[in-house]
């Protein structure tokens, strides 16, 4: 299992993990699935520092993660927001934690000074992952999301870079 730099290549790849989730768990807040073009345009505008990272085994994507940038104001330009996510039939395998350190390492090498992580409130699995890298939790935002008839709190998460 190996890192690298996302490309237009893994679109489709990328584009049926997030959309497993989008249609059928709360992890993400989207609540369309994505086509193929609109999943091609994320990963353009996703370069530099603003990275993608795939998870690949045997030229498989097991899992990919991503900055973003954390608001549009100037002021937060040394903040980045990072998102995790992997196969369900490879979760459990350390994939995500393989990419989140892999991520970390490129946030710091573009001189970002802050990570934040925004993770629905019970997700045990990525809230433990977060803060096995230095996470602690900063706060909770209460029924701040709406998805599947259930409001739902976002667990907000944070790591200094430098």
């Amino acid at each position: 299992m190996r890192t690298r730099l996302g490309t237009l290549a893994d679109a489709e790849a990328i584009r049926e993990i997030y959309n497993l989730e989008v249609t059928s768990s709360t992890v993400t807040f989207d609540l369309v699935p994505r086509t193929l073009a609109q999943q091609e345009e994320w990963l353009a505008k996703r370069s530099g520092a603003h990275a993608v990272l795939v998870a690949e085994d045997d030229g498989v994507v097991l899992g990919f993660a991503s900055l973003s940038p954390y608001r549009d104001r100037a002021a937060y330009a040394t903040t980045v927001e990072d998102s995790v996510y992997v196969g369900r039939q490879h979760q459990g395998r350390g994939v995500g934690k393989l990419l989140l350190g892999e991520l970390i390492d490129v946030a710091r090498q573009h001189g970002f000074h802050a990570m934040m992580a925004r993770i629905v409130g019970g997700h045990e699995a990525s809230i433990g992952l977060h803060a096995s890298l230095g996470f602690d939790v900063v706060g909770v935002e209460r029924e701040v999301g709406r998805k599947f008839g259930q409001w739902l709190d976002v667990v907000v998460m944070q790591r200094m870079l430098s």
